[in-house]
């Protein structure tokens, strides 16, 4: 069987992803590649090769004398100062890291942006972003990047962004083995470039605090229980991804851990304008609604489950443990 030959470097960022990545839930990480097809030619956290072996790697990769399948790239890519790219530089080469993803990206079959700042620039391309930090072939939601807006891999796809801070380690294992198996075209990417699989769901699927949400019976403060979308700066009606049925290591995600989502695999996530445990509204309406909701819809929705909400929802809303629980009742028809 032909392997997919994957090279792994890290870009400007802080390796959230690889630790995600290593801390998946799986007694051995390294079958899991192989039994996906993965051959995995260099990891900067995995690898027991030094910079003499990547750099004659590299080399090899670029002569064509090692086939390059993937092409994964995990932080923002940083064009500074001047468009030099010297605020990154490979160790041992004197070549700015972006000039070493330009001439792998031309000859890589396909290019996959590991997490949200290898994707839209991220975490790293906040503010004022002094290191001109931009993500492979986005800048925010805007398309261009490191690459350009009109990039195709060898493979004859765009570069896919496997977005997400961090980005899940299935999402990853995920995409390499269709990419692997040959499963991933051009129809199973979104808009963005992201993996459907994942993209064409919302954080809010499977969200433990659905109830709540239904009667819009929102917590107040970060121990509540309630809703968090009303007061607390949760987007998970807007985010794509699929957190709260694919959860880290079986256990968790953001919302069951007691926080906010705050979007983390769209473009911009980074400067939403507003601090991230509030919600900001207009008119007492919170402005980021849920995706495909109209206003007015919400809004009527809304005044009707809370005229609605049961005692035992609002009372748990508002606390950190469950104080009424559901009645026992016959659920039978007859």
């Amino acid at each position: 069987m032909t392997r997919l030959n994957t090279l792994w470097l890290q870009s400007g960022g802080c390796g959230g992803c690889s630790m995600s990545l290593l801390c998946a839930d799986t007694p051995d990480f390294q079958a899991t590649l192989r039994q996906a097809g993965i051959e995995l030619l260099w990891h900067p956290s995995l690898s027991l090769d030094g910079g003499v072996e990547l750099q004659a790697l590299l080399a090899d990769c670029l002569a064509g004398r090692v086939r390059l399948d993937a092409l994964c790239i995990e932080g923002a890519l940083l064009r500074g100062p001047h468009g030099s790219g010297r605020f990154h530089v490979l160790a041992g080469t004197d070549v700015a890291m972006v000039d070493w993803v330009r001439q792998l990206a031309a000859v890589a079959r396909h290019v996959v942006a590991i997490g949200s700042c290898a994707a839209w620039g991220g975490i790293s391309a906040s503010g004022p972003n002094p290191t001109d930090a931009c993500g492979l072939q986005f800048e925010d939601e805007h398309r261009g990047g490191l690459l350009g807006a009109d990039f195709i891999a060898r493979g004859g796809l765009p570069v896919i962004n496997v977005a997400g801070c961090p980005t899940h380690p299935g999402w990853v294992i995920d995409s390499l083995s269709a990419l692997a198996a040959g499963l991933l075209g051009s129809n199973d990417l979104d808009a963005l470039g992201r993996p459907r699989f994942y993209a064409d769901q919302l954080v809010h699927h499977g969200c433990t605090r659905n109830e709540f949400y239904e009667f819009k019976a929102s917590a107040d403060k970060p121990s509540d229980l309630g809703c968090m979308m009303e007061h607390m700066g949760c987007k998970g009606t807007q985010a794509h991804a699929d957190c709260n049925t694919r959860l880290w290591n079986g256990e968790g995600s953001c919302t069951r851990g007691g926080y906010a989502c705050v979007s983390c695999t769209e473009p911009g996530f980074q400067d939403p304008g507003h601090p991230y445990h509030q919600t900001p509204k207009l008119a007492g309406i919170p402005i980021g609604l849920p995706t495909d909701m109209p206003k007015a819809w919400f809004v009527a929705l809304a005044s009707l489950s809370k005229s609605a909400t049961p005692k035992r929802v609002r009372q748990n809303a508002n606390a950190d443990h469950v104080v009424v629980p559901p009645v026992a009742r016959k659920t039978r028809l007859k």
